[in-house]
């Protein structure tokens, strides 16, 4: 009575939570998905958010892009192209946009490029729905390690390259243009034109060091407003995973003259 508010007001007043913090940092996002992000957060309870955003994001990783369009470039085209052909088999080995370029045609490579950027970007939409910027974080980083470690094939996946381009296009746009000037840079210098681990390792050095300045210094992603700590973190995760894949590998190709580069260096 004191204070003149009713008491039914004050039981609706709303407290500090994971959902009113996600509320403010959806403000830069469209209407739509601001309603569709709340009545995600209301309904999954807090505890399995986050689960829930790297489950989807893992298997909308696992979607082998790759195999999809070899079997689908099988059944369209002439004898020229291979029967039941496995790009694990063939070319550079990898099941990634450059060998289905490679291998395939250039219009095969560029479909698997712009799927696999599209899978880990729309993991990223998926997690932010219902976890907020960490949320997209997860969900976006856990399908670049889908993408590499599928579970289907035993974990014999792609590089992750273009799966970390999407990651990149839907946790923090605002550095893309700087992904695509590091690219064409490190593909146009000769010490890294055919070094494609050298030349990858350059652009996830880059991105890691953008996403630490941007939460440091609480510049804005393009999608969550101020950059959450998490954007750094899953940066890093990707990176190394990308780094494993092309460590795996048991044979040099680029140096030997049998591969096209990879996806970022090649397709930029």
């Amino acid at each position: 009575m004191g204070d003149g508010l009713p008491t039914e007001a004050k039981k609706k007043s709303p407290s500090p939570s994971r959902h009113a913090e996600h509320a403010r940092n959806s403000t830069a996002l469209p209407s739509w998905t601001m309603s569709t992000s709340r009545f995600c957060a209301k309904t999954v309870p807090n505890s399995i958010s986050f689960p829930v955003a790297a489950v989807a994001g893992y298997l909308l990783g696992t979607v082998p892009s790759a195999d999809i369009a070899a079997k689908t470039a099988e059944r369209a085209a002439s004898t020229s192209t291979p029967a039941s052909i496995d790009l694990r088999d063939v070319g550079t080995g990898n099941p990634g946009a450059a060998n289905a370029a490679h291998m395939l045609g250039k219009g095969w490579g560029a479909a698997v490029l712009v799927a696999d950027i599209t899978k880990a970007a729309l993991a990223s939409s998926a997690g932010r729905l219902v976890g907020g910027p960490a949320g997209a974080t997860i969900a976006a980083t856990s399908a670049v390690i889908g993408h590499c470690y599928p579970v289907w094939t035993g974990g014999k996946g792609g590089k992750g390259v273009a799966a970390s381009i999407g990651q990149v296009l839907g946790t923090f746009p605002m550095y893309f243009p700087l992904d695509v000037v590091v690219a064409a840079g490190t593909a146009a210098a000769p010490p890294l034109k055919e070094r494609a681990f050298v030349a990858n390792s350059v652009a996830s050095t880059v991105w890691v060091a953008s996403s630490y300045l941007a939460w440091k210094k609480g510049w804005p992603t393009g999608w969550d407003g101020k950059a959450h700590g998490s954007l750094p973190i899953g940066a890093a995760v990707s990176s190394i995973c990308i780094a494993s894949k092309f460590l795996a590998s048991p044979i040099d190709r680029d140096e030997q003259g049998n591969a096209v580069l990879a996806e970022r260096v090649s397709l930029a």
